[in-house]
């Protein structure tokens, strides 16, 4: 995999790769340097609403657009990272088997062991809302993170 941060390609706002390579996944993931990168799912998946935020009401490419007085939040910039099998948003959007958004706390990863929590997190999702063998399911926030 090659990197967007290395070549100098990249848009700062959503890449998207699509792979079957673990290892080229994760690199990816954490070596892009883009608000949001996303593995193996649409990057209609890019919008604040569907990220719990509310409605849109612009768009930044930059890293920090404060101004004036700022607080911590306003130092922060924020990276989505979303791991998917193929979902499009159009599962969301259509049809009587439309999934659902839902928004939760998740849990901020950091340090050595954030590979390793993410994996725990994953295998949990999969095991509270089912896993995409099974299409009949009803499943909603596996899906969608």
């Amino acid at each position: 995999v090659v990197s967007t941060q290395s070549t100098g390609y990249g848009s700062g706002h959503t890449d998207v790769i699509v792979t079957e390579c673990d290892k080229a996944s994760k690199e990816f993931l954490s070596s892009v340097d883009s608000a949001c990168v996303f593995v193996n799912c649409s990057s209609r998946f890019s919008d604040g609403y569907r990220f719990g935020l509310g409605a849109e009401v612009g768009i930044s490419t930059s890293r920090i657009h404060a101004r004036g007085p700022v607080g911590i939040q306003g130092l922060l910039t924020t990276k989505w990272t979303l791991v998917g099998k193929g979902q499009t948003v159009h599962e969301f959007t259509a049809g009587e088997k439309r999934k659902s958004f839902v928004f939760q706390e998740l849990p901020i990863l950091e340090g050595e062991n954030a590979n390793q929590q993410l994996d725990e997190l994953d295998s949990d999702s999969d095991s509270e809302y089912g896993s995409d063998s099974d299409s009949d399911s009803d499943s909603t926030a596996g899906d969608a993170q």
